[in-house]
């Protein structure tokens, strides 16, 4: 099962199998989204910091640099003020420091200026800060604020499209695309599944058909 050709009325047919996924994936990863989350972080502001380290770097070194980073700077007014040179030293080990430096401090300063140094939960405000595009907002939304948000990285645009939910390699698409299957209120904790199930099971370059749960569901199972 799964997406099924164009011009076929398949739409009660793909919910049908988006809910079955739902279940069997809160079954086999359970939990919120924020118990999910791989990022140690303790409020919105910790979350948008993180995620933002967390491009081109694993989560685990990410933890490791944050707690010296959220006690220099615990507030987006603390890290707006923060010298660069100092910042990079401390995200240096999260690669692509330079650019990671600046795009922390221009998100702390807009953040100050703009929204009274609280982080904004809409999708709209979130992508106006420098270094947060719709995935960073998305899980910031999904996981800080429990608000609907389908953030798609590399694992999501995997899973889903060998799980029929997609066909395209755009992540936008794929947000806009898996929106409509999940509801709003799994959203967030749908798409940590998947990227939980992409480095367990469902992996790029040899995935653990064998072994997978959801082999008898999953279209591109090597054992259907």
């Amino acid at each position: 099962m799964g997406v099924t050709p164009q011009g076929t009325d398949t739409s009660n047919d793909n919910a049908q199998f988006a809910k079955s996924l739902i279940k069997s994936m809160k079954k086999k990863y359970p939990g919120t989204a924020q118990e999910l989350c791989a990022l140690k972080t303790r409020n919105p502001f910790e979350l948008l910091v993180a995620t933002i380290l967390s491009a081109q770097c694993t989560d685990e070194r990410v933890n490791m640099v944050t707690p010296e980073l959220f006690e220099k700077y615990p507030t987006p007014k603390a890290l707006a003020d923060a010298d660069p040179g100092e910042l990079e030293e401390v995200i240096r080990s999260t690669g692509f420091y330079h650019a990671k430096s600046k795009h922390l401090l221009g998100m702390a300063r807009d953040i100050v200026l703009h929204f009274d140094s609280v982080v904004p939960s809409s999708l709209e405000d979130l992508v106006t800060l420098p270094g947060v595009g719709r995935k960073t907002a998305n899980v910031v939304r999904s996981v800080a604020f429990d608000l609907p948000g389908l953030p798609v990285d590399t694992h999501v645009a995997r899973v889903s499209k060998r799980l029929g939910l997609t066909r395209s390699d755009d992540p936008v698409r794929i947000e806009k695309e898996l929106g409509k299957l999940i509801p709003e209120k799994e959203q967030g904790v749908f798409s940590i599944r998947l990227i939980l199930h992409g480095r367990a099971l469902c992996q790029a370059r040899k995935p653990k058909c064998t072994s997978c749960f959801l082999a008898g569901q999953c279209p591109s199972s090597s054992t259907n």
